[in-house]
């Protein structure tokens, strides 16, 4: 079998054709992306950042699309003002060109957060080793993010670390977007993984300076290769903390699963199924530290030491 078209084997020529007629059509996890837009160097960046992703089959159905425009500004003419617009006209976020790239990314994730209610979405990194998940939820500023670009580059496959989405029979399924790094997280990844494939910084950003953390071109190929939940941890970074990892009562953990999801209103009775059979599956954990290694150790002896996954 052909191995599959990919944004890179593409190339920027034919990528700017793509975005400016009916649009960039690309897989990510199980869903079709689309991105449309021109000029200011969009096919350029998305060739760099994207490069390893799969181009959608030709006339696939595309779960969201977004469109990249500059604003007219007749009397400021200086002032170059881009706008995101999602597919059904709703206009997303306006941003200073040529800095695109955090909210197109923002706007993808909006439309998966808002529309895919087949799956129970939980706010939530996710990192596999082997067949075996490990479930990161977090609030804003716990570290989930800059823990699983570390894990990603240590030994972990990263499925996602914004979206952990359950199927019906517990399978997770990866959806491995660009990392978001945020702030002094940048430099504490350059530092802590040599061989990350970060893009560029936008800074003045509504989430401050921001640069995405490439997912590694395996684990963007291992894309729909699901695997089975075994432990969730609610991570925290504190500076300078001692390593604590503590376990925590199911119960709990229910709670502050069904309170962390996206969609378990909108799901209803199959999300508190769903999320009571996962619960039942898993270990629980809580992961307090304040050096990256550390958590890194501690958690894949965590993982290692526990028997496997049922299939």
């Amino acid at each position: 079998m052909n191995a599959p078209l990919t944004i890179r084997t593409l190339g920027a020529p034919a990528l700017a054709r793509e975005l400016e007629g009916d649009g960039l059509r690309f897989q990510v996890g199980p869903f079709v992306a689309g991105i449309k837009g021109s000029g200011d160097g969009l096919a350029e960046m998305l060739s760099s950042i994207y490069p390893d992703y799969p181009l959608a089959a030709d006339g696939s159905f595309a779960d969201a699309i977004v469109s990249v425009e500059r604003l007219p500004a007749p009397l400021r003419p200086w002032r170059r003002t881009g706008l995101v617009r999602l597919d059904d006209g709703t206009r997303f976020s306006d941003f200073p060109l040529p800095d695109a790239l955090p909210y197109v990314e923002w706007s993808i994730n909006w439309c998966i957060a808002t529309r895919a209610h087949q799956y129970l979405m939980l706010h939530a990194g996710v990192l596999a080793r082997g067949a075996a998940a490990m479930i990161l939820p977090g609030l804003p500023g716990a570290g989930k993010s800059t823990l699983s670009a570390y894990l990603m580059h240590h030994g972990w496959r990263l499925l996602s670390d914004e979206f952990t989405l359950v199927d019906a029979d517990l399978s997770i399924l990866p959806l491995p977007r660009l990392i978001p790094l945020k702030n002094e997280s940048i430099d504490v990844i350059r530092r802590a993984c040599p061989d990350a494939e970060l893009g560029p910084s936008f800074a003045g950003t509504r989430k401050g300076t921001v640069a995405h953390a490439c997912p590694p071109a395996a684990h963007v190929r291992d894309m729909a290769v699901p695997a089975k939940p075994r432990l969730v941890v609610y991570p925290r970074y504190e500076r300078g903390a001692a390593l604590k990892l503590d376990p925590i009562p199911r119960s709990e953990c229910f709670v502050e699963i069904s309170n962390n999801a996206f969609n378990y209103a909108i799901r209803g009775e199959a999300a508190f199924v769903t999320a009571s059979a996962l619960v039942e599956r898993v270990d629980c954990y809580r992961l307090c530290y304040g050096d990256l290694a550390e958590a890194g150790a501690a958690l894949a002896g965590l993982l290692d030491s526990l028997p496997p996954v049922e299939a």
